[in-house]
């Protein structure tokens, strides 16, 4: 593990993976910035993680993920204090929503699973060097892509929309990480381990779930470990502890690039 402080940006920081992969990192000195949605929540777990002596700086920023003009000015806000992000995690994640359909038109797995990490780490390219690592989160939970129900012009069920929106964050991670080649950071997608302790998985599945330090431990090692130092555009699986073949879609290039494409049309069409 690289010992040297990282400025490291957690999206969805305020409670599970995201929350103990914060409190696994700030003991290392490393310099946190923690994003949520719930101002409180995040109030309360910035203090939660000062508190403790021996812990890196930490700050936070509020932004709803499922609002790309919310993604915007979180990406605005954290370039105008940092020069440099040594790694984005974007681990922010949604399953089951009472409003399934954001005020963009878009189904909220779609939009925060998928495109709204696609939007920031546009964004934060410019502080990423080639040092640099994005972990994307991913999931076991990976099934062909709808362009159309991406663009949100065809709705899904809850399960359905979340297969495909993490199956499609993997396709775009692979397809930056093979455009950028040696010349930005590290894309890795990254499947935490299935049925973790999250509040995700206590409300989709109504399980308690594994040990949710299990996600938190491989998420710092993909930020931080040398193994993961050349794995750009890769796919790590935590229920194997390997890198491994994502769902074959994510290796076909003309899907991949057409996934590509109607996200870039989503965010041209919301700046038009």
């Amino acid at each position: 593990m690289t010992h040297m402080p990282q400025t490291i940006l957690i999206t969805g920081s305020t409670d599970g993976i995201g929350l103990e992969t914060a409190k696994m990192l700030a003991p290392m000195g490393h310099h946190l910035l923690l994003h949520g949605r719930n101002r409180a929540k995040l109030e309360k777990a910035e203090q939660t993680l000062a508190a403790r002596p021996g812990n890196g700086r930490v700050e936070s920023y509020a932004a709803d993920l499922s609002r790309l003009d919310e993604v915007e000015a979180l990406a605005k806000a954290v370039a105008e204090t940092h020069p440099k992000l040594d790694v984005l995690i974007n681990n922010a994640g949604v399953y089951n929503a009472p409003v399934p359909i954001t005020d963009d038109g878009l189904d909220v797995r779609f939009a925060v699973n998928t495109i709204a990490p696609y939007l920031l780490t546009q964004r934060l390219l410019p502080l990423l060097d080639r040092s640099g690592r994005v972990v994307n989160l991913s999931s076991a939970a990976q099934s062909p892509v709808d362009p159309d129900a991406l663009a949100g012009k065809t709705r899904l069920s809850t399960g359905a929309a979340y297969a495909q929106s993490k199956l499609a964050l993997t396709m775009w991670s692979r397809e930056m990480a093979e455009y950028l080649a040696d010349g930005g950071p590290a894309i890795i997608a990254v499947n935490p381990g299935s049925m973790l302790g999250s509040k995700m998985v206590q409300q989709a599945f109504g399980v308690a779930g594994g040990d949710i330090r299990i996600g938190g431990d491989i998420l710092c090692k993909a930020a931080l470990d040398d193994s993961f130092a050349a794995a750009s555009g890769q796919y790590f699986d935590n229920d194997k502890g390997v890198f491994a073949p994502p769902h074959p879609d994510a290796l076909d290039s003309r899907k991949s690039q057409e996934v590509v494409r109607v996200i870039e049309r989503i965010l041209a069409e919301k700046k038009s």
